[in-house]
């Protein structure tokens, strides 16, 4: 890797977390920072989740409190999500380079669009209620959710947040906790087949972690002083940004 190179992983790993922390959509960044550095499709989608991952750790402690009241139902969901997350990370590696280039400006087309109507996917409030997780339709929905994020993955977060919002039942926090947990999961079963597959830069990966450790610290400070619609345009904008350069790029 060339300096430039370091400093711009730093850089979106550090930008990753913040908006993480603030609105969402890291993904789309480290995503995006890793193939303007020279990284094949694949390996940039496989070494963005092992980048995203601390952060899904951290958010899914802080709803600790919320997790103990329904984790044991949430185990059937857990499995169906790593089965999901299996089956879309194994779909990944069967692809080359070249056909998964072929997709990457529509996915992420898709998941931009997804993002940016995230403020209405997101489910009403229903206080006092318990987090339901038995229902048929949300296992299947999550099933569909967990393949797309064991094979891309961003946008997964809304996703997810508007699926389980439709098919369970609980306030906000509590699926926003179901839904983080369940992320964990995900992205851990996806880690092991990437690593596996050997398709992780882990140079890079190494490099991008600790800024998005720092970025997900400044984040509460930039919450609270950036509109939270702000940080929803820019991630919009790189999102854009990607899919036409990829539809350029052929």
């Amino acid at each position: 890797m060339s300096v430039f190179d370091i400093v711009l992983l730093f850089l979106a790993g550090f930008l990753s977390g913040a908006v993480n922390a603030v609105a969402g959509g890291g993904t789309f960044i480290t995503f995006g920072a890793m193939t303007l550095a020279g990284l094949p499709p694949i390996i940039a989608s496989a070494t963005s989740s092992v980048t995203q991952f601390p952060g899904y750790i951290t958010s899914t402690l802080a709803y600790s409190t919320d997790i103990r009241h329904f984790w044991r139902g949430a185990l059937l969901l857990c499995l169906i999500s790593a089965a999901g997350a299996l089956a879309g990370a194994l779909i990944l590696l069967a692809l080359s380079n070249p056909s998964f280039r072929a997709l990457v400006p529509w996915l992420l087309l898709a998941a931009t669009a997804l993002f940016a109507a995230g403020p209405w996917l997101k489910p009403a409030p229903k206080p006092g209620d318990e987090a339901s997780v038995g229902s048929l339709a949300g296992s299947v929905a999550q099933f569909a959710t967990a393949i797309y994020g064991g094979f891309f993955g961003a946008g997964m977060g809304v996703m997810m947040l508007a699926t389980l919002g439709l098919t369970q039942t609980g306030d906000y926090h509590r699926l926003n906790a179901l839904k983080n947990m369940l992320a964990v999961v995900i992205a851990a079963v996806a880690i092991i087949v990437f690593v596996s597959g050997g398709v992780v830069a882990w140079p890079q990966a190494i490099v991008m972690i600790p800024g998005g450790a720092l970025g997900g610290y400044a984040g509460v400070w930039i919450a609270k002083r950036v509109p939270q619609n702000a940080v929803r345009g820019f991630v919009v904008a790189v999102g854009l940004f990607l899919a036409f350069y990829y539809f350029a790029k052929g």
